[in-house]
């Protein structure tokens, strides 16, 4: 890949496995639920937090020429960003992010309030892995059948829990349950000083546990260039198909990157 990722030792066998996997990938259809960046310190690729020189936190940004509601980056350039909904058990959490680690991979992270309530320290070593860090709400509700005083609890909410442990409210709002965010939605976003609301365009189904061969099928057949992947944290199926996923994403020359970088 151009030299942007470092091999692993794994990486022929696992090129094997995502053949044998992807073999009659085809199309198919979470509403609920610019450089390479060098590797992450070894600390990091343990699980650890990275406490000598944290990462700074980034803080929104406006993309012009982009809309409100973005599903997918610049279709001409090889890069994809795969998305995670931040919830769940912080280990698997952490197995995500060391394998996508291993592989020069960089991430997108939309985490509930909720879980950085229980699990704090999840922020801190997602920045220093190099990944991006969002908002998904504070409580993971459907956010799109609130009103508005609620709807707007519910983005401030987890803003503050962002900003408390990172100093920033995160690069992104990513809406609950729901793959479209409502222009009330939307404009409550703006508000909260997200520029942005963050979709995808390509839907893993990950979170009904459909097995690792269903989900790599599903993403590979619909993944091409500026593609935003839908993914969770929490889910064993995604954890093993990782690999065979960011496997198939090198042998087609892309590179994952966070949706930052896709859109810069």
């Amino acid at each position: 890949m151009s030299g942007r990722r470092t091999a692993v030792p794994r990486r022929s066998a696992l090129r094997t496995a995502a053949g044998a996997v992807l073999a009659g990938t085809s199309a198919a259809g979470c509403a609920q639920d610019g450089a390479a960046r060098s590797p992450a310190p070894a600390a990091a690729r343990n699980g650890e937090s990275v406490r000598s020189a944290p990462r700074p936190a980034a803080t929104p940004r406006r993309f012009p020429g982009q809309p409100v509601q973005i599903e997918h980056g610049p279709r001409g350039r090889p890069r994809v960003a795969l998305t995670f909904h931040g919830q769940g058990d912080p280990a698997l959490a952490r197995t995500v992010l060391a394998e996508a680690e291993r592989a020069g991979a960089r991430l997108t992270v939309l985490a509930v309030g909720s879980w950085l309530d229980r699990n704090p320290g999840m922020a801190r070593r997602i920045l220093d892995g190099g990944h991006d860090l969002g908002n998904h709400t504070q409580s993971h509700l459907d956010i799109n059948a609130m009103d508005e005083t609620r709807a707007y609890e519910e983005i401030t909410g987890c803003a503050q829990r962002l900003r408390r442990l990172t100093g920033s409210i995160g690069t992104w709002f990513r809406p609950s349950r729901a793959r479209y965010a409502t222009p009330l939605v939307q404009a409550l976003a703006r508000r909260a000083g997200y520029p942005h609301v963050l979709s995808y365009d390509v839907e893993s189904l990950d979170f009904t546990s459909p097995g690792v061969a269903a989900v790599t099928r599903k993403v590979a057949g619909e993944l091409r260039n500026g593609s935003v992947v839908s993914l969770h944290f929490g889910y064993r199926d995604t954890i093993a198909a990782l690999p065979l996923l960011l496997t198939e994403i090198d042998r087609r020359r892309l590179r994952a990157v966070t949706t930052t970088e896709l859109l810069t």
